[in-house]
Formats: C-alpha cells, structure tokens, sequence
C-alpha cells in the first residue's frame, strides 16, 4: 500500500512509525470490537500518558487511509495495549472485525500529549461519546477518585452497555444522540451555567458539537483557557 501525502507531512513532523501485531480478537459487544497487539516498540519509546492515541493506517482498496485511536491499559512492561473500534460501516471497522492474531498494520505517533492539571482540579467536567470512550475511561483512571461529571451521548441503545469506568462519586449522565447533536449541547448547557472554581473540562465527540460546547465555556462563561480541552473525535456527514 502506497502512503498519501499525509503519512509524509507527519513524517517531517517528526511523527515515529511503529508496526503493531495482532496477539488476541474480541466482540466486546453488538457496536465494540476489541483488539490485543503488541506495540513494536511504542511504548518503549514513548511514555504512556492518558488519552495517549495513534494513527493507524488502513488499505482502502489501495488507497491510504488513516485514522487514530486511543491506547487502551498500555503496559509498558510488556509493550502490550488494546485498541477499541466503534463498529459501523468503514474500513477500520471491517479491518478490525477480521483482524486474527498475526495480522499487523502500521501505526505513527504523532501529537499525543496530555498531562493533568496542577494543582489537581477539585472536579472534572468530560463529555464524550462511544469514539472517545476509550480516552474517557484513561483520564478517570488516572482520575482515582477525583469527582467527575461525564456526558456520554450514545447514537443506539446498545452503546449505553459500553463499559465505563466512573467510580462512587462520578456521575455518568447517558444522552441520546437528537438533532445532530445539538441535544448534548443543550444538555450540557443547562448543566453548566456558572464557571466552577478550580474544576476541569474536557470535551471530545463530534467536531461541530465539540465547538459549541468549547464556545460555551470559554466564552459564554468565561472559563480560563487552561481548564478546557476540546478536540473533535470525528465530523458528521
């Protein structure tokens, strides 16, 4: 498979590639897939952090395609991670359902980075989805029992059952995905309507979603840019 210009721009960014090996193959559940590989050496060469992803690169009918997904309980000592795939339709989607142990596919490290704030923020704000579950279960982790309010917008009922990892005293609060997303928006809105002294937010689903959540915290009600990371997971079409 040929690399598109996007391998190369990464590249000369300073991105490192690494190929990961497929070691186990799990159905999590009707709309999760579970993957078990081996790193290649990434996590020897990078320090595993929360929300920590990579690029990984597809064959689209030989056409490169890439797209990132988040590690999921790295272990350093054996270089070993799990990656989690959304199951609809799309070549990430068909590549992990067939993937058997002994398939590889390539992966670039490339911008990941995140550490949590100092002095520890007194409550954390997270909203997310089923793509950015994975990143979401990393920070609650890292976390403990740090208070936390997580918005969780699910497209079908089956996506409810996906695992969290909220513990006494986290709220997770399930939102339908309505009206392109503008439900969560409104959701989280009414729930946020002062700026919280010390507390933490974190937003990453759907990129127009994740924009009017990010206009409404730092502009709407203030909140300093230093407590608010926003990143779009994926776009609707």
């Amino acid at each position: 498979m040929k690399r598109n210009w996007e391998a190369l721009v990464l590249k000369a960014m300073g991105g490192r590639e690494f190929r990961l090996t497929v070691l186990d193959s799990e159905r999590v559940s009707g709309s999760l897939h579970r993957l078990l590989v081996d790193g290649g050496g990434l996590l020897a060469a990078a320090e595993a952090h929360p929300t920590m992803w990579i690029r990984l690169w597809f064959d689209n009918e030989g056409r490169s395609h890439q797209r990132a997904y988040t590690l999921v309980d790295p272990d350093p000592a054996t270089g070993r991670f799990h990656l989690e795939f959304a199951l609809h339709e799309g070549v990430a989607a068909r590549w992990a359902s067939s993937a058997r142990p002994g398939d590889t596919i390539d992966a670039t490290l490339q911008g990941s980075s995140f550490t949590l704030p100092d002095p520890t923020p007194t409550h954390l704000y997270l909203v997310g989805d089923s793509a950015s579950l994975p990143a979401v279960n990393s920070l609650l982790d890292a976390a403990g029992d740090l208070p936390a309010t997580i918005w969780l917008e699910y497209a079908n009922d089956d996506e409810k059952g996906l695992p969290h990892r909220a513990r006494a005293g986290q709220e997770v609060i399930w939102v339908p995905r309505l009206d392109e997303g503008r439900h969560l928006v409104e959701t989280v809105r009414a729930a946020l309507t002062s700026p919280a002294e010390g507390a933490y937010h974190w937003v990453a689903c759907e990129a127009g979603t994740t924009r009017a959540l990010a206009k409404h915290l730092r502009k709407g009600l203030g909140v300093n840019r230093h407590q608010v990371s926003a990143l779009g997971y994926w776009t609707a079409r």
